[in-house]
Protein backbone atom coordinates (compact mmCIF):
# COMPACT_ATOMS: atom_id res chain seq x y z
CA UNK A 1 0.00 0.00 0.00
CA UNK A 2 1.54 3.39 -0.79
CA UNK A 3 1.88 5.47 2.44
CA UNK A 4 0.14 8.84 2.25
CA UNK A 5 2.30 11.78 0.98
CA UNK A 6 3.81 13.70 3.96
CA UNK A 7 6.17 15.96 4.60
CA UNK A 8 9.80 15.02 5.63
CA UNK A 9 13.28 15.83 6.15
CA UNK A 10 16.16 13.73 5.34
CA UNK A 11 19.91 15.00 7.56
CA UNK A 12 22.89 13.49 5.77
CA UNK A 13 23.12 12.72 2.21
CA UNK A 14 26.37 10.58 1.78
CA UNK A 15 26.39 7.78 -0.11
CA UNK A 16 23.43 5.73 2.08
CA UNK A 17 21.07 8.95 1.95
CA UNK A 18 21.24 10.52 -1.00
CA UNK A 19 18.90 7.55 -2.52
CA UNK A 20 17.13 7.08 0.55
CA UNK A 21 16.24 10.53 0.70
CA UNK A 22 15.53 10.34 -3.47
CA UNK A 23 13.24 7.13 -2.80
CA UNK A 24 11.16 9.41 -0.90
CA UNK A 25 10.64 12.07 -3.10
CA UNK A 26 9.97 9.63 -5.84
CA UNK A 27 6.94 8.23 -3.71
CA UNK A 28 5.71 11.41 -3.93
CA UNK A 29 6.48 13.00 -0.10
CA UNK A 30 7.24 16.00 0.41
CA UNK A 31 11.31 16.76 1.07
CA UNK A 32 13.58 19.08 2.58
CA UNK A 33 17.15 18.12 2.93
CA UNK A 34 19.97 18.94 4.85
CA UNK A 35 23.85 18.01 4.14
CA UNK A 36 27.06 19.21 5.99
CA UNK A 37 28.43 19.88 2.47
CA UNK A 38 25.90 22.00 1.12
CA UNK A 39 26.67 21.22 -2.68
CA UNK A 40 25.52 17.36 -1.97
CA UNK A 41 22.07 19.37 -1.11
CA UNK A 42 21.99 21.07 -4.03
CA UNK A 43 22.86 18.05 -6.07
CA UNK A 44 20.05 16.01 -4.30
CA UNK A 45 17.90 18.99 -5.02
CA UNK A 46 18.56 19.71 -8.58
CA UNK A 47 17.96 15.49 -9.07
CA UNK A 48 15.11 14.94 -7.47
CA UNK A 49 13.13 18.78 -6.43
CA UNK A 50 12.19 19.52 -2.83
CA UNK A 51 13.66 21.67 -0.89
CA UNK A 52 17.06 22.58 0.67
CA UNK A 53 17.87 23.63 4.42
CA UNK A 54 21.00 25.37 5.70
CA UNK A 55 20.44 23.90 9.11
CA UNK A 56 19.33 21.05 10.45
CA UNK A 57 16.75 22.92 12.48
CA UNK A 58 15.20 24.53 9.44
CA UNK A 59 14.66 21.26 7.59
CA UNK A 60 12.95 19.66 10.40
CA UNK A 61 10.55 22.84 11.15
CA UNK A 62 7.52 22.30 9.30
CA UNK A 63 8.00 18.00 9.09
CA UNK A 64 5.97 15.38 10.47
CA UNK A 65 9.09 12.84 10.20
CA UNK A 66 12.37 13.24 10.27
CA UNK A 67 14.85 10.76 9.00
CA UNK A 68 18.86 11.02 9.55
CA UNK A 69 21.99 9.07 8.29
CA UNK A 70 24.72 10.66 9.64
CA UNK A 71 28.58 9.55 10.56
CA UNK A 72 28.69 8.37 14.02
CA UNK A 73 27.32 9.42 17.53
CA UNK A 74 28.66 13.30 18.03
CA UNK A 75 27.65 13.58 14.27
CA UNK A 76 24.13 12.16 15.09
CA UNK A 77 24.18 14.48 18.40
CA UNK A 78 25.24 17.81 16.44
CA UNK A 79 22.06 17.25 13.84
CA UNK A 80 19.40 16.71 16.75
CA UNK A 81 20.62 18.65 20.09
CA UNK A 82 21.44 22.75 20.24
CA UNK A 83 20.00 25.38 18.58
CA UNK A 84 20.38 24.24 15.43
CA UNK A 85 19.69 21.17 16.00
CA UNK A 86 16.18 18.99 14.39
CA UNK A 87 14.90 18.87 18.20
CA UNK A 88 14.45 22.94 18.31
CA UNK A 89 12.25 22.72 15.72
CA UNK A 90 10.25 19.56 15.67
CA UNK A 91 6.98 19.78 16.70
CA UNK A 92 4.76 17.53 19.30
CA UNK A 93 4.01 14.33 18.59
CA UNK A 94 6.26 14.47 15.20
CA UNK A 95 9.08 11.03 14.27
CA UNK A 96 12.24 11.49 14.79
CA UNK A 97 14.01 8.24 12.66
CA UNK A 98 17.65 7.65 12.65
CA UNK A 99 18.97 5.72 10.26
CA UNK A 100 22.81 6.37 11.15
CA UNK A 101 24.73 2.72 12.88
CA UNK A 102 25.47 4.37 16.19
CA UNK A 103 25.67 3.12 19.67
CA UNK A 104 22.62 2.07 21.68
CA UNK A 105 23.63 4.77 24.49
CA UNK A 106 23.07 7.60 22.59
CA UNK A 107 20.26 6.58 20.93
CA UNK A 108 18.29 5.93 24.34
CA UNK A 109 19.73 9.41 25.38
CA UNK A 110 18.25 11.32 22.53
CA UNK A 111 15.12 9.29 23.03
CA UNK A 112 14.75 10.40 26.46
CA UNK A 113 16.02 14.08 25.86
CA UNK A 114 13.19 14.08 22.61
CA UNK A 115 10.52 12.75 24.64
CA UNK A 116 10.53 15.24 27.60
CA UNK A 117 9.66 17.70 24.76
CA UNK A 118 7.09 14.99 23.26
CA UNK A 119 9.14 13.70 20.15
CA UNK A 120 9.36 10.17 19.19
CA UNK A 121 12.74 8.65 18.35
CA UNK A 122 12.96 5.45 16.74
CA UNK A 123 16.82 4.21 15.57
CA UNK A 124 16.77 2.51 12.53
CA UNK A 125 19.81 1.11 11.64
CA UNK A 126 20.45 -0.31 7.92
CA UNK A 127 21.82 -3.27 6.14
CA UNK A 128 22.22 -3.66 2.44
CA UNK A 129 24.82 -1.34 1.43
CA UNK A 130 25.00 1.13 -0.75
CA UNK A 131 23.37 -0.86 -3.43
CA UNK A 132 20.46 -1.80 -1.30
CA UNK A 133 19.77 1.81 -0.84
CA UNK A 134 19.56 2.36 -4.55
CA UNK A 135 17.78 -0.10 -5.09
CA UNK A 136 15.50 0.14 -2.10
CA UNK A 137 15.95 -3.39 -0.81
CA UNK A 138 17.61 -2.21 2.27
CA UNK A 139 16.58 -4.18 5.92
CA UNK A 140 15.68 -2.33 8.31
CA UNK A 141 16.23 -3.14 11.90
CA UNK A 142 14.00 -0.67 14.39
CA UNK A 143 14.23 0.31 18.15
CA UNK A 144 11.34 1.68 19.68
CA UNK A 145 7.72 2.15 20.67
CA UNK A 146 5.12 -0.04 18.50
CA UNK A 147 2.38 2.76 17.78
CA UNK A 148 5.43 4.83 16.80
CA UNK A 149 6.85 1.98 14.51
CA UNK A 150 3.55 1.68 12.91
CA UNK A 151 3.36 5.43 11.82
CA UNK A 152 7.16 5.48 10.31
CA UNK A 153 7.03 2.08 8.77
CA UNK A 154 5.20 3.03 5.57
CA UNK A 155 7.45 5.67 4.58
CA UNK A 156 10.42 3.64 5.37
CA UNK A 157 8.87 1.29 2.92
CA UNK A 158 9.90 3.73 0.46
CA UNK A 159 13.86 2.38 0.46
CA UNK A 160 13.23 -0.74 3.07
CA UNK A 161 12.87 -4.56 2.01
CA UNK A 162 12.08 -5.72 4.85
CA UNK A 163 11.39 -3.55 8.38
CA UNK A 164 11.36 -5.22 11.50
CA UNK A 165 10.59 -3.79 15.32
CA UNK A 166 13.35 -5.31 17.36
CA UNK A 167 12.40 -4.05 20.57
CA UNK A 168 12.21 -0.94 22.45
CA UNK A 169 14.84 2.14 22.03
CA UNK A 170 18.43 0.85 21.33
CA UNK A 171 17.03 -2.36 20.52
CA UNK A 172 17.45 -1.73 16.64
CA UNK A 173 21.40 -0.58 17.07
CA UNK A 174 22.04 -3.93 19.30
CA UNK A 175 20.82 -5.91 16.42
CA UNK A 176 23.04 -3.59 14.17
CA UNK A 177 25.66 -5.17 16.06
CA UNK A 178 24.53 -8.70 15.82
CA UNK A 179 24.53 -8.04 12.07
CA UNK A 180 28.01 -6.46 11.95
CA UNK A 181 29.86 -9.27 14.08
CA UNK A 182 28.39 -11.78 11.77
CA UNK A 183 29.93 -9.85 8.87
CA UNK A 184 33.58 -9.43 10.22
CA UNK A 185 33.77 -13.32 10.74
CA UNK A 186 32.22 -14.19 7.80
CA UNK A 187 34.38 -12.10 5.07
CA UNK A 188 37.73 -13.29 7.41
CA UNK A 189 36.96 -16.96 6.88
CA UNK A 190 35.78 -16.00 2.91
CA UNK A 191 39.12 -14.10 2.80
CA UNK A 192 41.09 -17.33 4.10
CA UNK A 193 38.97 -19.99 1.84
CA UNK A 194 39.81 -18.12 -1.28
CA UNK A 195 43.30 -18.00 -0.97
CA UNK A 196 44.20 -21.31 -0.15
CA UNK A 197 41.33 -22.04 -3.44
CA UNK A 198 44.22 -19.65 -5.34
CA UNK A 199 47.53 -21.52 -3.28
CA UNK A 200 46.13 -24.43 -3.87
CA UNK A 201 45.99 -24.09 -7.79
CA UNK A 202 41.91 -24.67 -7.97
CA UNK A 203 39.74 -22.78 -10.66
CA UNK A 204 38.27 -20.25 -7.95
CA UNK A 205 34.89 -19.44 -10.03
CA UNK A 206 34.37 -23.40 -10.21
CA UNK A 207 34.83 -23.82 -6.35
CA UNK A 208 32.45 -20.39 -5.83
CA UNK A 209 30.23 -22.16 -8.23
CA UNK A 210 29.71 -25.41 -6.27
CA UNK A 211 29.93 -24.31 -2.49
CA UNK A 212 27.52 -21.70 -2.91
CA UNK A 213 25.08 -24.25 -3.54
CA UNK A 214 25.94 -25.46 -0.43
CA UNK A 215 26.53 -24.76 3.59
CA UNK A 216 29.02 -21.80 2.48
CA UNK A 217 26.49 -19.95 0.75
CA UNK A 218 26.55 -16.30 1.51
CA UNK A 219 25.36 -12.52 0.54
CA UNK A 220 29.22 -12.00 1.01
CA UNK A 221 30.56 -14.60 -1.16
CA UNK A 222 27.89 -13.90 -3.84
CA UNK A 223 28.79 -10.73 -4.22
CA UNK A 224 31.96 -10.03 -3.46
CA UNK A 225 34.39 -13.28 -4.17
CA UNK A 226 35.26 -12.00 -7.48
CA UNK A 227 36.49 -8.46 -6.17
CA UNK A 228 38.50 -10.19 -3.67
CA UNK A 229 40.04 -12.67 -6.10
CA UNK A 230 40.82 -9.75 -8.53
CA UNK A 231 42.07 -7.56 -5.77
CA UNK A 232 39.43 -4.83 -6.37
CA UNK A 233 37.95 -2.93 -3.47
CA UNK A 234 37.90 0.76 -4.42
CA UNK A 235 33.99 0.90 -3.92
CA UNK A 236 31.34 -0.45 -1.47
CA UNK A 237 31.09 -0.20 2.38
CA UNK A 238 34.88 1.38 3.46
CA UNK A 239 37.22 -0.05 5.71
CA UNK A 240 36.82 3.03 8.17
CA UNK A 241 33.24 2.64 8.96
CA UNK A 242 33.66 -0.83 9.81
CA UNK A 243 36.32 -0.26 12.28
CA UNK A 244 33.70 2.38 13.74
CA UNK A 245 30.93 0.00 13.57
CA UNK A 246 33.41 -2.84 15.51
CA UNK A 247 34.04 -0.36 17.88
CA UNK A 248 30.63 0.05 18.73
CA UNK A 249 29.90 -3.65 18.97
CA UNK A 250 33.67 -4.51 20.91
CA UNK A 251 32.62 -1.44 23.94
CA UNK A 252 28.97 -2.86 23.59
CA UNK A 253 30.40 -6.06 24.48
CA UNK A 254 32.13 -5.18 27.58
CA UNK A 255 29.22 -3.71 28.84
CA UNK A 256 27.42 -6.73 28.61
CA UNK A 257 29.49 -9.46 28.60
CA UNK A 258 29.70 -11.13 25.49
CA UNK A 259 33.10 -12.51 24.63
CA UNK A 260 34.06 -11.58 20.90
CA UNK A 261 37.39 -12.82 20.39
CA UNK A 262 36.78 -13.64 15.93
CA UNK A 263 35.76 -9.66 16.07
CA UNK A 264 38.69 -8.40 18.13
CA UNK A 265 40.88 -10.17 15.66
CA UNK A 266 39.26 -9.23 12.83
CA UNK A 267 39.00 -5.51 13.89
CA UNK A 268 42.99 -5.64 14.11
CA UNK A 269 43.24 -7.02 10.62
CA UNK A 270 41.35 -4.27 9.82
CA UNK A 271 43.28 -2.09 11.37
CA UNK A 272 46.70 -3.28 9.20
CA UNK A 273 44.28 -2.44 6.05
CA UNK A 274 44.17 0.79 7.14
CA UNK A 275 48.10 0.90 7.22
CA UNK A 276 48.13 0.28 4.03
CA UNK A 277 46.47 3.09 2.71
CA UNK A 278 42.88 0.94 2.51
CA UNK A 279 40.84 3.33 4.89
CA UNK A 280 38.30 3.70 1.71
CA UNK A 281 38.55 -0.09 0.22
CA UNK A 282 35.45 -2.02 0.58
CA UNK A 283 35.42 -4.83 3.93
CA UNK A 284 36.38 -7.50 1.49
CA UNK A 285 40.03 -6.28 1.29
CA UNK A 286 40.71 -8.44 4.38
CA UNK A 287 42.18 -10.84 1.44
CA UNK A 288 45.38 -8.57 0.70
CA UNK A 289 46.35 -8.90 4.31
CA UNK A 290 47.11 -13.20 2.56
CA UNK A 291 47.64 -12.73 -0.78
CA UNK A 292 50.52 -10.09 -0.47
CA UNK A 293 52.09 -12.43 2.24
Amino acid sequence: MKATSRKVAFIGLGVMGFPMAGHLAKAGHHVTVYNRTASKARAWVERFGGRMAHTPAEAAAEAELVFACVGNDNDLRQVTLGDTGVFATMKVGTIFVDHTTASAKVERELATYAGERGIEVLDAPVSGGQSGAENGTLAIMVGGKPEVFARAEPVMACYGRAITLMGPTGAGQLTKMVNQICIAGLLQGLAEGLNFAMRAGLDVERVVSVISKGAAQSWQMENRWRAMVEGSFDFGFAVDWMRKDLSICLEEARSNGALLPVTALVDQFYAKVQKLGGGRWDTCSLIKLLTDS
